[in-house]
């Protein structure tokens, strides 16, 4: 006997599937085993104090924390982003794009958040999340399909995609400026953005003059 595929899961993509079992596959091993053997795989900063318990930063760590999370409700929001917007970026990239893509969005993300610990907002702390590539990946969105509508579920208002990626970023950006809160790297968010953003006009210029 055959069962019909679970709707929710019948839109994923071969990648967003990938990465979604990644990083829940992760979070239940960082649970079950406690944070000390991720601890290398974190984001440390660049100052980072032996002294005081902080680790070195390792060139690989660019990419490994894009797949750790230190809360459910972080772990769940961007893995909520990614199923929601993941599938349409992969189907209009192609998966092999969209795996360059999403890596690019994760190694910006940290740039940037290295950069902005080491000089605007000091933290001797590491960074975690998938955030830098959901980021990137609702740029993407947002350029792709800018008329979509997207509700949003507090306060719940429609509004066009494009308008939802341009407010979220701004919002990110005086958040960033404006406050001080440790346990939120906007902009490593921004960063996201930024390396999705330069790689899109990078590939459309490439496109251009190859006709």
């Amino acid at each position: 006997m055959e069962f019909p595929q679970a709707t929710m899961f019948a839109n994923l993509t071969p990648t967003v599937r990938a990465l979604l079992i990644a990083n829940l596959g992760l979070f239940a091993a960082q649970t079950l085993l406690g944070p000390g053997p991720f601890a290398p795989f974190e984001l440390w900063p660049l100052h980072a104090d032996l002294a005081d318990g902080g680790l070195p930063f390792q060139p690989w760590q660019l990419v490994t924390y894009g797949f750790l999370h230190f809360e459910f409700w972080h772990l769940f929001a961007n893995m909520f982003a990614l199923y929601m917007f993941g599938p349409d970026v992969e189907r209009l990239l192609g998966a092999a794009r969209f795996r360059v893509f999403y890596l690019v969005c994760v190694v910006g993300a940290a740039a940037a958040q290295l950069v902005v610990s080491a000089t605007i907002h000091p933290s001797p702390y590491p960074t975690v999340g998938a955030s830098g590539g959901i980021f990137g990946l609702l740029l993407c969105y947002g350029m792709a399909y800018p008329q979509r509508r997207l509700m949003l579920i507090f306060p719940p208002i429609p509004m066009p995609a494009w308008l939802f990626v341009t407010l979220y970023g701004l919002m990110e950006l005086y958040l960033g400026v404006f406050t001080s809160n440790q346990g939120v790297a906007h902009f490593a968010h921004l960063g996201g953005m930024a390396a999705g953003y330069v790689l899109i006009r990078y590939w459309r210029a490439t496109a251009v003059r190859r006709r």
